[in-house]
C-alpha cells in the first residue's frame, strides 16, 4: 500500500529504503539482453540464497568491484588467489562455495554464449508464452510462485552444463528481476510501463550478440 502521496508498489518494496525503492522502480522487471548483466545477477541471485535480496544490494556495488564487473572473461580466468582474495573481502558475502561457482559459472556461461551466440539470446528462449501466466499478478499470486516450469527447465539445463548455484526459485528471482516475465503486481504504478518496454523490446528482435540492454 502506498505511504501518504507514495505511488503504490510491490508489496516487497520496502518503503525505508531509498536504495530499494529505486530498485524497484527502476531496474526490477524491465527487460535486459545485455550478457554482463545477466552473468551478475544470476550470480548474485546465489549470492543471496539465505539472505535478503536488500542485503545483496547494498552490497552490490562491492561485489562488482570484487569481480571485475562481472565481465565473463575476467571472472573465468580467476585462480586459487583470487578466491583467497574474495574471501578476505568484508564488503561481499564471503562464502567459499558461492565464490568458487561464480568463477566457475563464468567459464560456462562462456562456452554456452559461445554454443548459442549470447547469454541473452539462451536466457530469452525460455520466456514464457503469455497464456501460461496468471490471468492476475497479486501478492498472494506471487508468494504461491516461486518457481515455474519455465524455471526449472532453465535450472535443469544449466546444472547439465556444469553450473551451480542456480535452483529453480533462484533462476525464477532471476527470471523476475530480468524482464522475462512481469511480476509487478497489477496495481503496482511501475507495471504498466514494464509492460510496455517488454513489447517494445519484443518488436525489436534479439541481437544475438552480447552488449544489448533495453531498460
Amino acid at each position: 500500500m502506498p505511504h501518504d502521496d507514495e505511488p503504490c508498489r510491490c508489496f516487497w518494496a520496502d518503503q525505508a529504503s531509498a536504495l530499494y525503492l529505486d530498485y524497484h522502480d527502476r531496474e526490477w522487471g524491465r527487460p535486459v539482453a545485455d550478457d554482463r548483466r545477466l552473468f551478475e545477477k544470476i550470480c548474485l541471485e546465489g549470492f543471496q540464497a539465505g539472505l535478503s535480496w536488500l542485503t545483496i544490494l547494498r552490497k552490490r556495488e562491492n561485489f562488482r568491484a570484487a569481480f571485475a564487473g562481472f565481465e565473463l572473461e575476467r571472472v573465468a580466468a580467476f585462480g586459487d588467489r583470487d578466491v583467497g582474495r574474495l574471501l578476505a573481502d568484508a564488503g561481499i558475502v564471503r562464502h567459499r562455495g558461492k565464490i568458487e561457482s561464480t568463477i566457475n559459472n563464468a567459464r560456462r556461461a562462456l562456452e554456452l554464449a559461445g554454443e548459442k551466440g549470447s547469454l541473452a539470446a539462451y536466457f530469452w528462449s525460455f520466456e514464457p508464452a503469455p497464456a501460461s501466466r496468471p490471468r492476475k499478478i497479486t501478492e498472494a499470486a506471487l508468494r504461491a510462485l516461486t518457481n515455474s516450469p519455465e524455471s526449472v527447465a532453465i535450472s535443469k539445463d544449466l546444472k547439465k552444463r556444469g553450473w551451480s548455484f542456480v535452483g529453480p526459485t533462484t533462476v525464477y528471482a532471476f527470471m523476475q528481476a530480468m524482464g522475462l516475465v512481469n511480476d509487478h503486481v497489477d496495481d503496482c504504478w511501475v507495471r504498466d510501463a514494464v509492460e510496455d518496454e517488454r513489447r517494445a523490446f519484443a518488436r525489436s528482435g534479439l541481437d544475438a550478440g552480447p552488449g544489448r540492454a533495453a531498460g
